[in-house]
């Protein structure tokens, strides 16, 4: 591929002439009858699905896009990738990447491509490559399970998708957090004509061993099970035996063990066997209408595999119990009935299987809370569907893509013009449709469509579909993206396409009718309790997990929340999530609808085009200016190349040093000059010479930098002796880089601990015998198991806030030197002492009033709070107490004055000093016993009225 290759058609749509909605569409047909399926709009992707392999993938092409900058080689989904990757690399910006298109116009394929360059070009070693493994082999597993043939796709996403990919400051992989949205449950028991359930259905009796499928007493022939559409039993271009052993080997990759992936694959073959349970007519004595079981071999098996009660499965599935106050009434279910509970376990036991094994991968790709990450969102979710018959699972899946598309709406299409208008920038404005008032129809919390659901879910008295659909048609008659029969009826609108029990969206990618029929069924997603508490009976240790509401101790008459409410409420987070980072858009379009490769249906992608909002996205950038960036982030990155904004002040060359496209300026700047002030230096060295070698220099300290261990101080030497000071410079810079990166990845909790390690040091270091013993041990604060204290912890109520340090100490008696136990309570305002049986406040010291610190310098814990003579706290003077942790206790005490009162607590080292009481001063001195060395015993003696002798013994 030719740096200068001629390109085919205009490869940027902001370059396009004349700029109208046909010019766009014949140069993506162009392009794309020339294989060229990419096309930008700035640094928008337009992808259009080839429906076949093109040669522009693969290590050398990762190479040439790693090397270029955006605009030098043709448009492709490597360039996109690799701007937000060194975006989130060089200027700590953290990104996302928002996939978006029909069903099949190769989403799925896209964040593929995105994924594995990251993982090309963010670095090397054994545990980068093991972590960027494992983020790879996720998506076999979960196309595996979540990915099925469809009428438009033969590798459609059934459910949503977004990761997390996290980074180091480095920009290496650290892990990843994936989270599902709604998998669509329902082509469990039932696919559409021409199409298949999940994949891993066929993957399994293709692929497994013959021994395999004997221990999951299942046969190869995939006709057998009722849950498997016959017809469509192969995927030209798929081979689900290879798939299956790659499955598995995926799995093994992650971190699944061997006894994991078996239990995976039972709870897989369960699902299949339940579809095999053929119900029947039953009669009771009294002639009521029951349910039974053909035949009893299906449920046996099942039985055995899973260490169930077949007897009680056989009641559960025909059966319901039903509780009322304190009394249960048995029901029985007749077929239809039964069906629907047999069918509605199935649905459950792979939904919650599904669910477990992403949870099951974020536990091996997850990173740990003390790091501090980059984040790299992508986003791979099912795309707008408009299929003959619409029903729960298509609303939603529309809903998410509505959203989407505000997103999109608000981030290229508002905000940008927006901006111009906010900076007085002349702006005719381009005008788009803002789809806000569909997205509020659907979510709005009391007058839209899935409040309405809900609410018809939670009414008492007779629901059903028809009912939900008449209030829509009251409260929504009028709404002028709403129609139904009833609202055409009202207008004389004759619809022969529009269905007594249906309703229709005019999204923004087009209109969509919904048939209402198990609407209320699928939002409440009900299981009736015998059916969990049957399954968490099971031996079986998986599925007895996926079941935990059937533990007889846990159970709840709370209703749990409908699916419509958890979706809405995943939909929210995932769009805080994606405003929170800086956005990448890959706009991927469907060419045609028989997944043909070369065929361009004009008319298809117009109608794709216009709901993207292509055209209007192009006249914004068209518009607009070539280059966006705030003033900061501008002058961080440019500041160097004018002689008002550079050099820099000591903290800004230090914070630069994350700014890579810098460095090789900065460094060559600082050895020209340090090499022009070095008066050691006794030769003269042209300067064009001495650039050169600095670069040198630079260039292989850059590839072969000392080790990033803070306490490693190895540097090399200056290759000459006029860059010595340089070369100082520059090692003192490494250092601070050190030590600030070493910071940024502690978490707020380690930073607070190293700060108190750090006060203490300043108060004790060299001073307090028992200092050293302190430092290697955690400050814990907590000494006597506060949480597990009502009464201690009632008495915290004084002071709002935590409680800093609870600690038993001992209490001197000034009258006659003896010790008792108190429990102490150090808070943001006050030192509290209690006794310690009866846990009542005997002493409350107000931090104001502690004018000061007594410790001695060895190894014992006395120490002695100096009161200010104004208190009012405490009337009897000075307090003399003993603490095992008396270095972190008057640490934290000094913090917490500071921050109470602003000012510095004086703290005393000292053998000899005075404390105050009543009748008094009394001088204390503080001796070393013969048997010395611990913190073990404390003798004090009284000597005479004003004086007190301590052996440390």
């Amino acid at each position: 591929m030719p740096l200068l290759e001629g390109p085919v058609g205009v490869e940027d749509l902001i370059l396009l002439e004349p700029l109208d909605e046909e010019s766009l569409i014949k140069n993506l047909q162009l392009r794309y009858e020339n294989k060229e399926i990419y096309t930008y709009i700035g640094n928008v992707v337009i992808s259009v699905n080839p429906y076949q392999q093109l040669p522009i993938y693969g290590p050398e092409f990762i190479a040439k896009y790693r090397d270029y900058t955006f605009y030098e080689l043709k448009p492709h989904i490597y360039a996109l990738a690799n701007v937000a990757y060194q975006s989130l690399k060089d200027r700590d910006r953290d990104q996302c990447i928002l996939i978006t298109g029909e069903s099949g116009a190769g989403k799925t394929e896209a964040s593929k491509l995105v994924m594995s360059y990251v993982a090309a070009v963010c670095g090397k070693g054994e545990q980068v490559n093991s972590v960027k493994e494992q983020l790879l082999q996720s998506n076999p597993v979960l196309e595996a399970f979540g990915n099925a043939k469809t009428i438009r796709n033969n590798n459609s996403s059934r459910f949503g998708k977004y990761m997390d990919i996290e980074f180091d400051f480095k920009g290496s992989p650290l892990g990843g957090v994936i989270t599902n949205y709604l998998l669509e449950k329902s082509r469990v028991v039932k696919q559409l004509k021409g199409e298949r359930n999940f994949h891993i259905f066929y993957q399994l009796l293709a692929g497994a061993d013959a021994q395999l499928l004997k221990a999951l007493k299942l046969e190869e022939d995939t006709s057998v099970y009722g849950y498997l559409n016959g017809e469509v039993s192969k995927v030209n271009g798929m081979d689900d035996a290879s798939n299956f052993r790659a499955v598995q080997h995926a799995m093994s990759v992650i971190g699944f063990s061997e006894e994991e992936i078996r239990q995976v694959l039972e709870v897989t073959a369960l699902v299949l066997k339940l579809g095999n349970v053929k119900l029947t007519d039953e009669f009771q004595a009294n002639g009521i209408p029951a349910s039974g079981i053909c035949d009893g071999k299906g449920i046996q098996e099942i039985g055995e595999m899973m260490g169930l009660n077949s007897t009680e499965l056989e009641r559960a599935l025909c059966s319901r119990t039903m509780e009322t106050g304190k009394e249960k009434v048995v029901t029985v279910l007749n077929v239809t009935q039964a069906q629907y509970a047999r069918d509605a376990l199935a649905k459950n036991i792979y939904s919650r299987l599904f669910d477990w094994i992403v949870k099951r991968i974020n536990e091996s790709i997850k990173v740990g809370t003390g790091e501090k990450k980059k984040v790299m969102g992508v986003l791979d979710i099912y795309g707008f569907e408009i299929l003959e018959d619409n029903s729960f699972e298509q609303f939603v899946i529309n809903y998410c893509n509505e959203r989407l598309q505000q997103v999109f709406i608000e981030l290229t299409l508002k905000e940008e013009q927006e901006e111009y208008k906010r900076e007085g920038i002349p702006w005719t404005k381009v005008e788009y449709f803002d789809n806000g008032i569909i997205c509020n129809l659907i979510e709005h919390s009391q007058r839209g469509i899935l409040a309405m659901l809900d609410e018809e879910c939670l009414r008492p008295g007779v629901v059903s579909d028809s009912t939900f659909l008449a209030k829509l048609n009251q409260l929504f008659s009028k709404h002028s993206h709403y129609e139904s029969k009833v609202s055409q009826n009202a207008q004389r609108q004759y619809d022969r396409t529009m269905g007594l029990s249906c309703f229709r969206i005019n999204h923004y990618a087009g209109k969509v009718t919904y048939n209402v029929t198990g609407f209320i069924d699928k939002n409440n997603d009900l299981l009736f309790r015998d059916l969990s508490q049957t399954m968490w009976k099971a031996q079986h240790p998986l599925l007895k997990s996926l079941f935990p509401e059937g533990n007889p101790k846990e159970a709840s008459l709370k209703r749990p929340p409908t699916a419509g409410t958890q979706f809405k409420n995943s939909v929210a987070v995932l769009m805080k999530n994606l405003y929170s980072k800086n956005p990448n858009y890959i706009r991927c379009i469907k060419p045609n609808d028989q997944q043909q490769q070369g065929r361009f249906t004009s008319e298809m992608v117009t109608v794709q085009a216009r709901y993207l909002g292509l055209l209007e996205n192009v006249r914004v950038r068209r518009a607009g200016y070539a280059f966006r960036q705030g003033y900061k982030p501008f002058l961080e990155r440019y500041r160097l190349l004018s002689r008002s904004t550079w050099p820099p002040g000591r903290r800004d060359r230090i914070n630069l040093l994350k700014q890579v496209d810098g460095f090789l300026g900065e460094m060559t700047f600082l050895f020209n000059r340090a090499a022009c002030l070095d008066r050691s230096s006794q030769v003269s060295i042209p300067n064009a010479l001495l650039s050169t070698q600095a670069q040198k220099f630079l260039l292989n300290l850059k590839k072969n930098l000392p080790s990033t261990k803070v306490l490693d101080n190895t540097w090399p030497a200056a290759p000459y002796r006029c860059f010595n000071t340089a070369n100082q410079e520059l090692q003192r810079l490494f250092y601070q880089w050190k030590c600030k990166k070493f910071r940024d990845q502690l978490s707020p909790k380690q930073v607070q601990t190293l700060r108190e390690k750090l006060c203490a040091s300043e108060l004790f270091k060299g001073k307090k015998a028992s200092y050293p013993q302190s430092v290697p041990i955690p400050f814990r604060g907590d000494y006597i198991g506060l949480q597990g204290n009502p009464k201690l912890q009632r008495l915290k109520g004084r002071e709002e806030g935590p409680v800093l340090v609870a600690d038993t100490v001992k209490k001197v008696n000034r009258g006659n030197g003896k010790t008792s136990a108190r429990i102490l309570l150090l808070t943001k305002g006050h030192v509290i002492l209690t006794d310690a049986k009866k846990s009542q406040a005997q002493i409350v010291i107000g931090l104001e009033d502690v004018a000061g610190v007594s410790v001695t310098s060895l190894q014992d814990g006395l120490f002695s709070l100096h009161l200010s003579e104004m208190s009012s706290a405490v009337s009897k003077g000075d307090i003399l107490l003993v603490s095992d942790h008396v270095v972190e206790l008057l640490t934290k005490m000094y913090q917490a004055v500071l921050d109470a009162t602003q000012r510095q607590l004086s703290v005393t080292v000292t053998e000899k000093f005075s404390v105050r009481f009543k009748e008094g001063s009394v001088a204390v001195k503080v001796i070393q016993g013969p048997e010395g060395g611990g913190n073990r015993k404390l003798i004090c003696k009284k000597k005479g009225s004003n004086a007190m002798e301590v052996t440390v013994r």
